[in-house]
């Protein structure tokens, strides 16, 4: 099979790596995929394995129609079975291309953020009634948008997963990076992986830091990455005397001795997480995650199980859910059994499974009702 992946770009987001691990494992399976970004940042280009060509539209606005007769071009020349674009931006672009294939779109938003993304849905919801198939990433992601009829000519369901192998703890590993982050044994530290953007809500963490350490919990935070939000984190550390217990290790291309080497993950996303590929890392390495209500986090950690969950920019049930977990033989208990959850319904191999009966089915499909289409006769 034939399979033409769209993005809107190759930034370091959950999305774009979404796209990126699913070109790469179907490509090993033996499908030829290629891949077109609309705009012209290549950070993960390095990632890719065995998708060819990889081009840049090189988009200079939001709606450029030069860039729209690339991916055309693109397309055509490859003449894949199958277009997948990857959120609703590229979407667009892939729509205008006018692709001689079906078309799915795996979208990963639920709630949008302001009244510009709300205007611009406007122009979108047409192209999602219009594409083959809408590819959800959680249930509760599904029924927040069909409620307000944003769907394809079909929908459904594939969670993310992760690849366990890959993400698999090693205590050598956690040991060698907590002693080189100085933390001692005994203290509990929280992690955050993520970039450092408005909408992950960063400082909230710092701020549940300092009641932790009022309640006698010996804790401190690491932040696994960077973004427009360290100043702030800075600043609100140094105002409330935690200089000392919050380390900003900035970005990393392998995250995973860092975030092994934390006693749990903590999430407190206001909106914009769906389905945490961050959280099913951290639950993937034995870390029990403290995860705000958003998205589909109750499709993932089950309170008391494998973590908590806590109400959106709620602080003190932050801090109280992390006082939960500061007993090491509780945060271990619910570890492992994160790591269980992880390895029965989130594996990356279950993943790439659905989306290959999927796209298989529905290039298929497309491929039957055009050769009804034909006149007798015709090839």
């Amino acid at each position: 099979m034939k399979i033409s992946f769209v993005t809107g770009s190759l930034v370091h987001g959950g999305a774009e790596r979404h796209t990126i691990t699913l070109a790469n494992r179907l490509a090993e399976r033996g499908h030829d995929c290629s891949l077109a970004f609309v705009k012209n940042d290549p950070s993960q280009i390095s990632r890719l394995r065995g998708v060819t060509p990889v081009e840049c539209m090189r988009a200079r606005g939001y709606l450029d129609w030069v860039s729209i007769k690339r991916l055309r071009f693109f397309l055509q020349k490859q003449a894949p079975d199958v277009v997948v674009a990857a959120n609703q931006y590229a979407l667009m672009y892939a729509t205008l291309a006018r692709p001689a294939a079906p078309l799915a779109v795996t979208y990963h938003t639920t709630l949008l953020q302001n009244a510009k993304e709300w205007l611009q849905m406007l122009a979108y919801r047409p192209m999602f009634w219009s594409a083959s198939r809408v590819i959800f990433v959680c249930e509760a992601q599904r029924t927040h948008w069909l409620r307000r009829k944003l769907c394809g000519a079909r929908n459904e369901v594939i969670h993310n997963g992760v690849d366990t192998q890959y993400w698999n703890l090693d205590l050598k590993n956690r040991f060698l990076a907590r002693q080189s982050l100085g933390y001692a044994d005994d203290e509990m530290v929280i992690g955050m992986s993520a970039v450092l953007r408005p909408e992950k809500n960063p400082v909230q963490l710092v701020e549940a830091l300092a009641r932790l350490r009022g309640r006698g919990v010996r804790a401190r935070v690491l932040f696994v990455g960077d973004g427009p939000m360290r100043p702030a984190l800075e600043e609100r550390a140094k105002a409330l005397g935690l200089s000392g217990q919050v380390r900003i290790a900035g970005f990393q291309q392998d995250v995973r001795p860092l975030v092994g080497a934390c006693d749990v993950v903590a999430l407190c996303s206001t909106a914009i997480e769906t389905f945490s590929l961050a959280a099913l890392e951290a639950m993937a390495l034995g870390r029990p995650v403290v995860h705000s209500c958003v998205g589909g986090a109750a499709e993932m950690v089950r309170p008391g199980r494998n973590g908590y969950l806590f109400p959106v920019g709620d602080t003190e049930a932050l801090a109280g859910r992390l006082a939960a977990l500061a007993d090491r033989g509780t945060r271990e208990r619910m570890g492992a059994r994160a790591r269980e959850t992880v390895e029965s319904r989130f594996t990356e191999r279950a993943m790439v499974d659905r989306y290959e009966r999927t796209l298989t089915q529905l290039a298929t499909t497309w491929s039957r009702h055009e050769n009804l289409r034909k006149p007798a006769g015709a090839h």
